[in-house]
């Protein structure tokens, strides 16, 4: 029998501590991962770590693909943490090169289609473990109603491989900062909610390549359009609690900018070939 005593865990507020350092998260996730056969079920998940970090050398983020902190791998996609240095350069042009992989991936003649979310954010995590609010949030916000929206608007298959979604503090830092390659009004502003979880922020969408139908139709409508069909968006996400909290679309939400986000990525299939460039920023 084992003498050893439980760790402790600390109380909130009982005495000050150290500030754990800041870092960056990244997370990718496959859309309709659960809808393949068992059989795909692995090779797909090493196909998404695979692709992530071909998208990290395409960009030139070789340090970040070496040197992840608390690495993950989820089955139907990964997460990980990184110096919060290189946060400009997985807005753009990070999330644009692998956009272009999935499109290029799409138009061979492979099964099934790889169509992915992303997610980025930045907060306090201790570098062991990177467990934290911060971690939570990152996946709150890949799991979100507008990013799941997107890719389920009809019309928009065979043109929008990525949706990506940034959390309000990446984008007041890295992009009203200044820092990226991107511009303001790349991202449309929404909130981020999740059916069955207490969970409601302010977030940046970021498409790299909006279909016609969207364009012509309306992201905000697509994503509003969402929360009276769950069906469309909803399906994906994981099981969860009775007292789902539903979107409250604001005046800003209807502010349409297009812009980055968390580096969320999924359904990613088959082998990746040629060499893809990075297309100008805010072009």
């Amino acid at each position: 029998m084992s003498t050893h005593l439980p760790t402790p865990i600390p109380r909130p507020n009982a005495e000050s501590r150290p500030l754990p350092g800041y870092r960056a998260l990244l997370a990718v996730d496959a859309k309709d991962f659960t809808g393949l056969a068992a059989i795909q079920h692995s090779a797909v998940s090493m196909v998404i770590s695979e692709l992530v970090d071909r998208a990290l050398t395409e960009a030139g983020l070789t340090d970040l693909r070496d040197t992840k902190s608390f690495p993950a791998n989820t089955g139907d996609g990964v997460v990980f943490g990184f110096d919060p240095a290189h946060l400009p350069f997985v807005v753009f042009p990070f999330l644009r090169v692998l956009d272009g992989l999935l499109g290029r991936h799409n138009g061979q003649y492979v099964s099934p289609r790889l169509r992915m979310r992303a997610s980025v954010h930045v907060g306090p995590l201790p570098e062991a473990d990177g467990n934290g609010t911060a971690r939570n949030d990152t996946h709150r916000l890949l799991d979100s109603r507008p990013v799941k929206a997107i890719l389920a608007t009809p019309g928009s298959e065979q043109t929008t491989h990525l949706a990506a979604i940034l959390s309000d503090r990446v984008y007041q830092d890295v992009v009203l900062g200044g820092y990226t390659g991107l511009r303001p009004d790349h991202f449309i502003e929404v909130p981020a909610t999740v059916p069955g979880k207490a969970f409601t922020q302010q977030a940046w969408l970021y498409i790299p390549s909006p279909s016609g139908h969207l364009l012509r139709n309306g992201i905000i409508s697509a994503i509003e359009d969402s929360a009276t069909t769950p069906s469309k968006a909803g399906t994906e996400s994981r099981p969860s609690a009775p007292d789902a909290v539903q979107p409250q679309p604001t005046g800003a939400g209807h502010n349409q900018h297009v812009g980055q986000g968390h580096a969320v990525i999924g359904d990613v299939t088959g082998g990746l070939s040629g060499t893809f460039g990075v297309p100008g920023a805010g072009q």
